[in-house]
C-alpha cells in the first residue's frame, strides 16, 4: 500500500494528513499558532512555530495507530505563499518571517517597477506586477530598513521550504510557490536572472527550483529523530497553498475553476498557456501540474472579514456556542439568513488588510456603506458575507475577461461548509457551486503530488481522476442572482469612489 503524507504550513496552523492511493484519509492532525502584528499593516511569524507544529502533527499521525513510519512512501509540502524566511550562514533564522498579508513594502514595490522599466516590462519578465505581499519587495525592504540583518542573509526560503530544510537539510523550492516571489521567470519555470540583476539580488540566495511532483530531497537522520519518520523518505517539491489546494480540488484542466473562501479568498483557474496581460490584473504562475500554468485572483480578507466580525462583534454568539458546544459561525450565518438578499442596500467592503485583486492597494479600507435605521444585526452580518463574495466575483469576472473558460465552479474552505454561504456564492457568481468528496485542501493536494512523485500515478490529472469526485451541487436561484447582479454593479463603483479617502485615512493612522 502506498501511503503519503501531506503537510500544509498555514498562517494560523499546520495540518498533516496521511492518505492511501485511493485518496482515503487514514489519519490527520492539526496544530495552531499565533501571528504577530507589531505595527499596523505588518504581519510576521516565527518559523520555529511552523517546525514545532510540523513535528507534533507528524508524531500525532504516527501515534494514531493507522499509519506506521515504514508505510510512508513520500511526503508533500504545502504552505502559505510569498512569506520570507531569512537564514544566516549556519542556517539559523535571522528575524521573524514577513508574511503574505504584510503590507509594509509599498515604496519597495514602486522601486521594483521603476528598476524593471515599468509595470508592463516587469510583467513580461515575471508574469506579475510588484505587489506588497510578494517576496521580492520583502528582500528589498530588509536591505533598506534592516541593513545589518540583510548583511547576514545567506539563504531566503518560503515557509513550506523552511520546513523542508528542517526535515531534510536541503534548500529547495518548486515552481508554483516560487511564482509568488516575483523572482521567477514564470514562462520558462526558472529564476529570472534578468530581474534579479536589476534588483541587485544575488541568485545564490535562492534555493534550487523543482517541479511540484518531483522528488526534491529525502528525510535526513535529524528529520527521522525529530519526527519518527524514516530517513531516506522522499520529499517532493509540493506546492504553494493555492496551487496545492487546486490539485486537491481537481483543478487540473481548463474550464474548471475553484473558489476557496478561507482567511483569504482565492479564485483559481488552470491554464494550458501562460498568456499575457500587461496590466497584471490577475496573479499568474506555474501550476503544480508540470507544463501548466494558473491564473489566480486573491481577496486578502474574505473569510477573514467574517472571522473579524466574530471576534470583534460576535461575542454573544461565541459565548452561546461555547456554552452549548456549538459553532458561533453557524449562529451568525443563521442570523444572516433572516435578512433579504442584497441586505436592503447595505454593502460591506472586505478590505480589512488592504486588497490585492483587482485593486492592488494596501491602503484600501473595510467598512459598511449604506447604513440606515432599517438595518439590523442580521443585515450587518449578511452584508459581510455578500461583500466578501462580491470581491471574489471581481476575480471571476477578470478570469472570464481574459478568455479563460469557466464551465464549473468548485467551492471550498469555510465558505463551502455553510449551505447558506454556498447558495450565496452560486447566486453572486451566477454559476452552480459544486462541492467535492475531498475537503482537506492543500494538505490533500500535496499528498496526491507525493503519490505521483513516488510512482503510484503517472500524472497529476490521473491522481485527481482516481481520488476526487463531486458530491453536491447548489444551483443558482435566478431571482436572487438577478438582484445580486444589480447590486454587484454598485459594489464595483465603491472602491474607485473611495480610493482617495482611504489614502487620506492612512495618513491619519500614520500620524502624518
Amino acid at each position: 500500500m502506498s501511503v503519503t503524507l501531506g503537510i500544509d504550513v498555514g498562517t494560523s496552523g499546520t495540518k498533516t494528513l496521511a492518505i492511501d492511493e485511493t485518496g482515503a484519509v487514514l489519519a490527520s492532525s492539526s496544530s495552531e499558532y499565533p501571528c504577530s502584528h507589531p505595527r499596523p499593516g505588518w504581519s510576521e511569524q516565527d518559523p520555529e512555530l511552523w517546525w514545532q507544529a510540523t513535528r507534533s502533527t507528524i508524531q500525532a499521525v504516527l501515534a494514531s495507530g493507522r499509519v506506521r513510519a515504514g508505510d510512508v512512501k513520500g511526503i508533500g509540502l504545502s504552505g502559505q505563499m510569498h512569506g520570507s524566511v531569512f537564514l544566516d550562514q549556519a542556517g539559523g533564522v535571522i528575524r521573524p518571517a514577513l508574511l503574505w498579508n504584510d503590507q509594509r513594502t509599498g515604496a519597495e514595490c514602486a522601486w521594483i517597477e521603476d528598476r524593471a522599466g515599468g509595470r508592463e516590462a516587469l510583467v513580461r519578465m515575471v508574469a506579475n506586477p510588484a505587489l506588497t505581499g510578494f517576496t521580492a519587495p520583502k528582500l528589498v525592504w530588509l536591505r533598506n530598513h534592516e541593513p545589518r540583518n540583510w548583511d547576514r542573509v545567506r539563504q531566503v526560503l518560503l515557509p513550506k521550504d523552511y520546513v523542508r530544510y528542517r526535515l531534510t537539510g536541503t534548500y529547495a523550492t518548486e515552481v508554483s510557490d516560487a511564482s509568488g516571489t516575483l523572482m521567477l521567470d514564470v514562462a520558462n519555470r526558472r529564476w529570472s536572472r534578468e530581474l534579479l540583476g536589476k534588483l541587485e539580488i544575488d541568485p545564490e540566495l535562492l534555493p534550487d527550483c523543482f517541479e511540484s511532483p518531483e522528488v526534491s530531497a529525502t528525510l535526513s537522520a535529524i528529520g527521522e529523530r525529530e519526527t519518527g519518520l524514516l530517513a531516506g523518505t522522499p520529499v517532493v517539491g509540493g506546492g504553494g497553498d493555492q496551487p496545492a489546494g487546486a490539485v486537491g480540488n481537481g483543478i487540473v484542466r481548463q474550464g474548471v475553476v475553484s473558489a476557496t473562501m478561507g482567511t483569504s479568498g482565492v479564485v483559481f483557474a488552470h491554464a494550458d498557456e501562460l498568456g499575457f496581460d500587461p496590466l497584471g490584473r490577475l496573479q499568474r504562475g506555474c501550476h503544480a501540474v508540470p507544463g501548466a500554468w494558473h491564473v489566480m485572483g486573491v481577496v486578502l480578507a474574505a473569510g477573514g472579514s467574517f472571522q473579524w466580525f466574530r471576534n470583534a462583534l460576535g461575542q454573544a454568539e461565541v459565548d452561546h456556542a461555547r456554552a452549548a458546544g456549538g459553532d458561533p459561525y453557524e449562529s451568525l450565518t443563521a442570523l444572516a439568513a433572516t435578512a433579504p438578499a442584497g441586505s436592503e442596500g447595505l454593502f460591506f467592503l472586505p478590505y480589512l488588510t488592504g486588497e490585492r485583486t483587482p485593486h492592488f492597494d494596501p491602503e484600501a479600507k473595510g467598512g459598511w456603506i449604506g447604513l440606515t435605521v432599517r438595518h439590523s444585526r442580521s443585515h450587518l452580518i449578511r452584508a459581510v458575507l455578500e461583500g466578501a463574495t462580491y470581491a471574489m466575483r471581481d476575480s471571476l469576472e477578470l478570469i472570464r475577461e481574459m478568455g479563460v473558460a469557466v464551465d464549473e465552479v468548485r467551492v471550498s474552505g469555510g465558505g463551502a461548509r455553510s449551505a447558506f454561504w454556498r447558495q450565496l456564492q452560486a447566486d453572486i457568481y451566477g454559476a452552480s457551486a459544486h462541492t467535492l468528496n475531498s475537503t482537506e485542501g492543500p494538505a490533500f493536494g500535496v499528498a496526491l503530488l507525493a503519490l505521483v512523485g513516488t510512482g503510484a500515478f503517472q500524472s497529476v490529472p490521473e491522481a485527481c481522476d482516481a481520488t476526487i469526485r463531486r458530491v453536491d451541487s447548489t444551483p443558482v436561484n435566478p431571482t436572487a442572482s438577478a438582484r445580486y447582479d444589480r447590486a454587484y454593479c454598485v459594489f464595483r463603483r465603491l472602491y474607485p469612489d473611495l480610493r482617495d479617502a482611504f489614502h487620506a485615512m492612512s495618513s491619519l493612522v500614520d500620524g502624518a
